[in-house]
């Protein structure tokens, strides 16, 4: 293996990959990514052109996908559409992304005969109750709540149909929540940290009792390449690293990281059929493989993120005042 497509390469969890394996692998790495609102180009300035190439295209463009999936060895599925709030306002974009695209990436894998892996998440199992001591595992029905989480469901159903059918070499990961640089501040961590840098009190979905099952994106990348290097075909493994926070915890960790006292932050309209909780055995990738995170903490985790968007004003200030202003229409 020395050549990967990474789809949506330019988004945050991808555009991590990227950068993880430009600095523990000798792989090229082509990356075709939409660059919609939430894919930079400047996510992959620093990296050496000789190692990567930014593709800017549709992965649901037929012609184009077919033309790139056979000089890869492995394709890598990042591309979504991912916003929980966005589906909620127009789902039709997911549709076309999540559904449509990956269905066009399995026909272009399927006809040149390249290995495939899907990135997924753990929203398409839909919620745990808070008191419920269990956790997601492979084995877990399917319960989406959203369009993006149903969309998602989808994706990941036709990969395996295209296994079972077609016997294409694919894998899946369906991932916790990940948190670290190059994350659009429409998210929850991104927004707050952003907030808190500009003297903003953080916005606490309701009570903040929703309880979601965090990793950073380093842990997260290392994780899927092993998953590409030693999986196997037809088998789905969960990616967590036993990170469950409660959306009120994760506010007034960032708030003492910040020095600021714990309740300094203001509760807004709660989102639409928000899932309760999210939580990941990732025993199978554990054992099977031999993965374990790094980052020893959620609270080192966040403090490096923190300090991140601290040094990087550049990346992501243009994103701000929009995004904080399509919040504001919704009344979050």
């Amino acid at each position: 293996m020395q050549n990967l497509l990474v789809t949506g390469g330019a988004g945050f969890i991808g555009s991590n990959f990227v950068h993880y394996c430009v600095e523990h692998t000798g792989f090229h790495i082509t990356v075709l990514d939409k660059l919609t609102y939430a894919g930079h180009r400047e996510s992959l300035a620093s990296l050496p052109a000789d190692r990567v190439d930014l593709v800017h295209g549709d992965i649901a463009d037929a012609a184009l996908v077919n033309d790139l999936v056979p000089r890869a060895d492995v394709v890598v599925h990042y591309a979504a559409e991912s916003h929980n709030d966005n589906s909620l306002h127009d789902p039709r974009p997911f549709l076309d992304t999540n559904i449509v695209g990956t269905y066009t990436l399995l026909e272009a894998v399927r006809r040149h005969g390249k290995r495939y892996h899907h990135i997924s998440t753990d929203e398409v199992y839909g919620d745990l109750d808070l008191d419920d001591p269990g956790r997601f595992t492979e084995e877990t029905a399917y319960n989406p709540s959203s369009p993006y989480s149903s969309t998602k469901a989808g994706s990941d159903m036709l990969v395996r149909a295209w296994f079972r059918s077609f016997g294409v070499q694919a894998t899946i990961s369906n991932c916790s929540n990940n948190y670290g640089p190059f994350q659009h501040v429409e998210k929850f961590i991104p927004r707050q940290i952003t907030n808190l840098i500009d003297g903003v009190r953080p916005k606490l979905y309701g009570a903040g009792a929703n309880v979601r099952d965090w990793i950073h994106a380093d842990d997260h990348s290392a994780a899927v390449l092993k998953i590409i290097e030693k999986g196997r075909p037809g088998e789905t493994y969960l990616i967590g690293a036993d990170g469950e926070r409660s959306n009120q915890q994760v506010i007034e960790t960032l708030l003492e990281l910040f020095s600021l006292p714990a309740g300094a932050y203001d509760q807004v309209t709660d989102r639409p059929g928000h899932d309760l909780r999210y939580a990941i055995d990732s025993t199978k990738l554990r054992t099977e493989l031999g993965w374990r995170p790094v980052v020893d903490s959620f609270e080192t985790g966040l403090a490096a993120t923190i300090d991140w968007y601290k040094a990087n004003e550049t990346w992501w200030r243009p994103q701000k005042a929009g995004t904080e202003a399509r919040y504001v229409e919704q009344g979050q």
